[in-house]
């Protein structure tokens, strides 16, 4: 056993505790407890009324649901979970299970994946959060076929990732494109030499999409087929819909209820339901509906000839079922054979429709937010990788702390950047004011960050604080916990945020409001409804937590830290690379607020306090307090 097969064997057992962790938190909001529990834990909606369902894309039904009472009660539904539709006449023995695809505070959508059921129309519905194990299923199953390859082309991506075999590159290809950059033409150059594995290192705002779209512009171009997949179904519509927008032909592989709206034309659903043999399938299936419910229908009296009546009409069915199936799997692999690009997640690549076809590229995004076994699973598919990311910034979600200090928060793509030496990392970055810049580049990117010329051309005429810590020591300002989600909150520092987004708002600028709790969260975006003063520029301002904002960008942002404490707790502020996510989504102006009492025993934050200082960006709450 070598010592990459030993890691593997390590990282199944590190997975197998992230499951049961995984399982065991939703066992303790959903299993064994009452409707009023779980609905006060926010994984059931109870009661909830049926507004409407229709047919939506892909033939699927989709049902519209609105919540009736508790509304001050939060949840956990989220765009891309799974959830079940149940009667609350027989919880156990009705339920239908779907996918989310819209959720707000009083009203959610269900795609469901089979027919709507007859119970539906009795009312006494609800709604449950579903626990996923599929995707623990196939990274089990991809590590299994990883640690068993003696050779072939899987064992030697093990150990060259692993960094016990070199990696291979070609020479004398020398990729130069008058669109992009020195450091993105590397980038291109090392992807076309690479025999194994290509790895580029992609900085926030230094075009790493950009990049990695125009690498497959142009490797399709040499090969029939790629694979493209990403950790996140929202960084796979972005390749998609870009990839799209070059005249590329892309098939997106997914759940139509998973995917924006600027891609459901790529989807696989669409483009079957636009094939020239689809009238002819939809024509069987409804026969076959047809015979199904006549074979089902009551009679009053049933002897001998009504059973073989039954018979010959449901056999009638299967058959005309078999038919559609036959022509659906034409229709598919029709679509498959004329794309250029196969899109997914990486879990989504273990769709029937990919099982058993090889690619000589596939090309990894957000390969630093993915959990290892994950990515080995469009590994296997594949004679070369190429992955894109940056380590830096947002690391996996992992539930088990276990797991996580144990290895299995070391991704794939952090392993194969320290030991493959021909790595690039692209320098030049198109978003952020030098000043906003220079903390983040120094702190975490070694000071190789510089600033492209467009930016420094694009100057204020009225000059602003780019960089500013308004800091609440001696406020008074004190954070509080939520006691039904434990979550922490801070009143105080909250009314001064807004107050200075109103005295700064300008309606040509957008503006990025970035918390650590989901607690805080609310609070702002309960402050923001209710201020009249944003009337006519709601639209322009996004609230969320860091990870809503990875890839994202906005004119100004504000982060409030929350904490402020007597004993310095700063809880999960500490995970730093979470800030260098929040600090560079800004373009021209970064506003931070906190606590430096709290903070500023915190060699990271004390430093970014140092920062701001020596710019020139340091103010006390005090200055605005009289806002």
């Amino acid at each position: 056993m070598t010592e990459a097969q030993a890691t593997i064997h390590r990282l199944k057992e590190l997975l197998r505790i992230e499951k049961d962790e995984d399982y065991a938190q939703y066992q303790r909001k959903m299993l064994h407890s009452s409707i009023d529990e779980r609905r006060q834990k926010g994984v059931t909606w109870y009661p909830v009324q049926l507004i409407n369902r229709y047919i939506s894309t892909g033939d699927r039904y989709t049902l519209e649901l609105d919540r009736t009472s508790h509304l001050e009660q939060n949840h956990a539904f989220q765009v891309g979970a799974i959830a079940s539709v149940f009667s609350g006449h027989g919880e156990d023995a009705d339920a239908v299970s779907g996918v989310i695809s819209y959720v707000r505070k009083d009203k959610i959508r269900v795609v469901l994946n089979s027919e709507v059921p007859d119970w539906l129309k009795d009312g006494k519905l609800g709604v449950n959060l579903l626990f996923d194990e599929g995707g623990y299923r196939e990274m089990q199953k991809a590590l299994k076929e990883v640690h068993g390859a003696e050779t072939g082309r899987l064992a030697d991506l093990r150990e060259i990732l692993y960094g016990a075999k070199q990696a291979s590159f070609k020479k004398g290809f020398d990729f130069q494109s008058i669109n992009l950059n020195e450091g993105q033409n590397n980038a291109l150059t090392q992807i076309f030499n690479a025999k194994d594995v290509a790895i580029i290192h992609g900085p926030p705002g230094t075009g790493k999409t950009t990049t990695l779209v125009n690498a497959i512009k142009e490797v399709v171009k040499t090969e029939k087929q790629v694979l493209v997949c990403a950790q996140s179904n929202a960084a796979v519509d972005l390749l998609v819909e870009k990839l799209d927008s070059l005249g590329i032909e892309v098939l997106r592989i997914g759940h139509p209820a998973r995917l924006t709206p600027e891609v459901i034309e790529n989807s696989l659903d669409v483009k079957i339901s636009k094939h020239p043999f689809f009238k002819e399938l939809k024509d069987i299936r409804k026969r076959a509906d047809e015979y199904r419910k006549m074979g089902q229908k009551y009679k009053r009296n049933f002897g001998y000839e009504e059973r073989m009546q039954r018979k010959l009409v449901m056999q009638e069915a299967r058959m005309l079922k078999n038919d559609a199936n036959r022509i659906e799997s034409q229709i598919t692999e029709d679509l498959i054979d004329q794309t250029q690009v196969v899109a997914c997640t990486l879990i989504g690549s273990t769709h029937r429709l990919l099982q058993g076809r090889t690619f000589k590229s596939v090309f990894i995004d957000e390969a630093s937010q993915a959990l290892e076994p994950a990515c080995w699973i469009a590994i296997q598919k594949a004679y070369r990788v190429i992955m894109a990311g940056d380590h830096l910034q947002l690391p996996p979600t992992i539930k088990s702390r276990e797991a996580a200090k144990d290895g299995l928060a070391n991704t794939l793509f952090e392993k194969a950047i320290g030991n493959i030496e021909e790595s690039v990392m692209l320098e030049t970055q198109y978003r952020m004011h030098p000043d906003i810049m220079k903390f983040s580049g120094d702190y975490f990117y070694d000071g190789k960050l510089k600033t492209a010329e467009e930016v420094l051309l694009r100057e204020e005429v009225n000059e602003i604080d780019h960089f500013l810590f308004i800091d609440t020591a001696g406020c008074g300002f004190h954070e509080k916990v939520n006691k039904e989600t434990l979550s922490t909150y801070n009143e105080e520092e909250a009314d001064l945020l807004i107050k200075h987004v109103v005295n700064n708002l300008t309606p040509e600028k957008s503006v990025g409001i970035i918390a650590p709790y989901k607690a805080q969260i609310e609070l702002l975006k309960d402050l923001v409804m209710k201020n009249p003063s944003f009337d006519a520029v709601r639209d322009q301002i996004s609230i969320n937590t860091v990870d809503a904002f990875q890839g994202q960008e906005r004119d100004v942002i504000y982060i409030g830290l929350t904490r402020s404490n007597e004993q310095n707790e700063i809880g999960f502020l500490k995970e730093y690379r979470r800030m260098n996510v929040a600090m560079t989504r800004a373009k021209t102006q970064l506003v931070i607020i906190g606590d430096s009492a709290t903070l500023g025993r915190d060699a990271f934050y004390n430093s970014v306090i140092d920062y701001a200082n020596e710019v020139g960006g340091y103010r006390s709450a005090f200055e605005f307090l009289d806002y």
